[in-house]
């Protein structure tokens, strides 16, 4: 790669006017394409609902098994660079030094890429699968059983683990090389740039960049949309507030605020400040589940999912469902690839911005370990908790699931049987949502804000502030429309033009290591051992 290439173009970026520090092209277009979308959703949300679904009927039905291919390609290219020669390699310059300590690192890698959806379907997802699923039917194991619960926890373990971070450590490994190693802009576009070379520039890298914005604009407004059921039905049992639909569009207004207020202030103050308390806290949360719920079932839960997982991966990752009445892994397996690969621009480019300085041996095994450590001990706690206290002392949780996912975690607190200490515990629980929420709000700001800036790591604030209440006011008026589940399956479709962008950043990678780091040729190797005698 030539330092030419690496120039980026002076007129990507407007140096004067309203899109002062933007590119106004990309400003334009990702506008026109939100306001676009909303009004058609909104026009007539039925209708669009049917279009959406229709288009995630194909993909989940004819393409399952591209996405499943996908998801392993990544893993097990990731599971290469961990050990191939070129893990020396910085994402950067050889003397560049990381920008963060590793502890705040960490704590970032989790306030974009999980937050506030492991505490409650921590609890939610082992619930449902205590119930029935077709591992269940294989292996012969009765639903509701303690044996189905261990399968629920390995199930749960797999669907967040190895595959979905995989798809991070890809994306955002890809952006932080070729961005703070090559100099090209920190954008989705640069990861193609083996591919597309100068065109990345022109309106192939636009399009590329504008379904990135696309699949973090919308898929935050589906997350704070979504988010505020738990929020708010935490709030309702403190006796606080009403879980109404007016009730929830305060409380996305306060954390498109909370949100956009960090999101201003940068990512070496607000997003790492938060990302830390928000760990800690949650830690905190963690050591109090495990000490009162059922300690001892639940410790064996977590063991035994964790190795049933590590067991079964590889199985599991590649099973196809080859029964069309059977629409199991429709609704779970193949809507959370869908999903984890809607949410790679935004997640991955978050995770460069942070990294750089790295190597890539130390990349892939803390981006890609680490958090699924993290995840299977808290998948195995809190479903081994859920399930002890219903199987033992008829908790009601998997009622309350089933009635509302997001009340399973606090009927599992009432499930302890401590009763003095259920309004704590609520309002801690209440209050970490509230803050994971505001953390993925900032994170996702500054990355749509860095992508429609061509790679600018600090956009100026009064873009930040506009795209952060713009990710709110979206969420708003979808959930007075009702258009929330057709955002919800609109990104999920959105996933599969970034697959296909996913297999070219892999060989991108690939043939940018080999020509950055040849091996030598069979006479000069044998030339300098000769010399080494």
């Amino acid at each position: 790669m030539s330092d030419q290439s690496t120039q980026k173009p002076d007129n990507l970026v407007a140096k004067s006017g309203l899109f002062k520090g933007m590119n106004p092209t990309m400003g334009i277009a990702s506008m026109v394409m939100i306001l676009g979308f909303v009004f058609f959703t909104i026009r007539d949300v039925e209708a669009s609902s049917a279009i959406f679904a229709s288009g995630k009927d194909f993909i989940i039905g004819s393409l399952d098994w591209f996405y499943v291919l996908v998801v392993n390609v990544a893993l097990f290219f990731v599971i290469w660079l961990m050990i191939s020669r070129f893990g020396h390699v910085k994402l950067g310059k050889d003397d560049d030094e990381p920008d963060f300590s590793t502890f705040s690192w960490i704590c970032m890698l989790f306030s974009a890429g999980l937050g506030s959806g492991l505490i409650y379907w921590g609890v939610a997802e082992p619930m449902f699968h205590i119930q029935g699923s077709p591992f269940l039917d294989r292996a012969g194991i009765e639903p509701g059983s303690v044996g189905a619960a261990v399968s629920a926890v390995t199930i749960t373990n797999f669907h967040w683990g190895f595959h979905g971070w995989a798809l991070y450590v890809l994306v955002g490994l890809s952006l932080a090389y070729f961005s703070y190693r090559h100099g090209l802009p920190l954008t989705l576009r640069t990861a193609l740039y083996p591919v597309l070379k100068e065109r990345i520039y022109g309106p192939w890298g636009h399009l590329v960049d504008l379904i990135g914005v696309f699949g973090t604009i919308f898929g935050l407004a589906t997350s704070l949309g979504l988010g505020v059921t738990p929020i708010a039905a935490g709030l309702e049992d403190l006796g606080w507030m009403a879980n109404t639909q007016t009730n929830q569009l305060i409380l996305v207004a306060v954390i498109t605020c909370l949100g956009t207020a960090s999101a201003a202030s940068g990512v070496g103050k607000g997003v790492r400040i938060l990302s830390e308390a928000n760990v800690m806290a949650s830690i905190g949360l963690l050591i109090l589940f495990i000490i009162l719920g059922p300690t001892a079932f639940l410790l064996g839960i977590t063991i035994s999912g964790f190795g049933d997982y590590l067991w079964t991966v590889i199985p599991m990752g590649f099973w196809i469902n080859g029964e069309p009445e059977n629409q199991w892994q429709s609704w779970w397996t193949i809507f959370y690839w869908g999903w984890w690969i809607a949410w790679c621009p935004f997640v991955g480019l978050f995770i460069a911005r942070v990294s750089k300085g790295r190597t890539i041996k130390q990349f892939c095994y803390c981006v890609l370990l680490i958090p699924t450590s993290v995840v299977m001990l808290w998948m195995g706690v809190f479903g081994g908790a859920a399930a002890g206290v219903d199987l033992f002392y008829d908790a009601g949780v998997v009622e309350a699931v089933n009635n509302d996912y997001a009340a399973g975690v606090f009927q599992t607190v009432k499930g302890f049987g401590y009763t003095w200490l259920v309004y704590p515990i609520t309002v801690l629980i209440t209050v970490l949502l509230i803050s994971w929420f505001v953390t993925s709000s900032d994170s996702g700001t500054l990355v749509m804000c860095t992508m429609l800036s061509m790679g600018d790591e600090h956009p100026p604030v009064k873009f930040r502030v506009f795209w952060g209440i713009t990710a709110g006011v979206v969420a708003g008026v979808l959930m007075l429309a009702g258009g929330l589940s057709a955002l919800q399956t609109a990104s999920i479709v959105a996933g599969l033009p970034i697959a296909v962008i996913l297999l070219f950043m892999i060989y991108g990678i690939v043939k940018s290591l080999h020509a950055e780091h040849p091996l030598p040729d069979v006479a000069d190797k044998y030339e300098l051992e000769f010399l080494n005698r």
